[in-house]
């Protein structure tokens, strides 16, 4: 463990800094956390949730995997959506992809990765389905991020789709679903224009009822 002391010595930093803002901080955090946002990214070590929210402790709920995937099988990510809806009260749910994201070139690498294979498959069914869209952009680089791109609008379409943000939308809970990007090489989010507030933007096969 003496390897990892510094991790220690720097956490205790943190915490005293905080403290020293405010004595009560952790006391009041400990009590509940009462965040409006649900925050679906990337485990991209360089796209840390919080910070570039500019959230505090207890200001965001966060789900991160590689690729910002939301498979409708995945029970860890229906969980944690669950959580967030119904005990919660989140009002915003953020699916964050990141341009020059490894995940999404992983999956249009031909070179097996192991158990990443199967993972990374959703990704390869989000480009099956804007095949021509995609390799009319001659770019690889831009290919990739447009399918960044395509792939955060799957996502998005993939938590409306389930019965948990479909019966909070039933009993009028406000609700809405966003799909951004963030560059790495500029540190800002953007805002590609995807966002779904209620069952009457998916299509009438999604829909589901209690």
């Amino acid at each position: 463990m003496k390897q990892l002391s510094h991790l220690f010595e720097q956490n205790s930093s943190w915490a005293q800094e905080l403290i020293h803002r405010d004595p009560n901080y952790f006391k009041k955090l400990a009590r509940e956390q009462k965040p409006k946002y649900l925050w679906i990214g990337c485990s991209d070590s360089r796209v840390p949730a919080n910070e570039v929210l500019g959230l505090e402790c207890g200001e965001l709920f966060v789900h991160r995997n590689v690729a910002n995937l939301f498979p409708h099988t995945d029970f860890n990510c229906l969980s944690v959506v669950q959580y967030a809806v119904d005990f919660l009260g989140i009002e915003h749910i953020i699916v964050c992809g990141h341009y020059g994201c490894g995940g999404i070139a992983a999956a249009m690498s031909q070179n097996q990765l192991g158990l990443l294979d199967n993972w990374l498959r959703h990704v390869k069914d989000v480009y099956s389905q804007s095949k021509d869209e995609l390799e009319s952009i001659t770019n690889i680089s831009k290919r990739l991020d447009r399918l960044g791109e395509l792939n955060v609008i799957q996502q998005v379409a993939n938590v409306c789709h389930t019965s948990i943000v479909q019966n909070a939308w039933a009993r009028k809970q406000k609700l809405a679903v966003h799909g951004w990007m963030y560059d790495i090489s500029t540190g800002k989010l953007k805002d590609i224009g995807c966002c779904i507030t209620s069952p009457a933007e998916i299509q009438n096969v999604y829909i589901t009822q209690s």
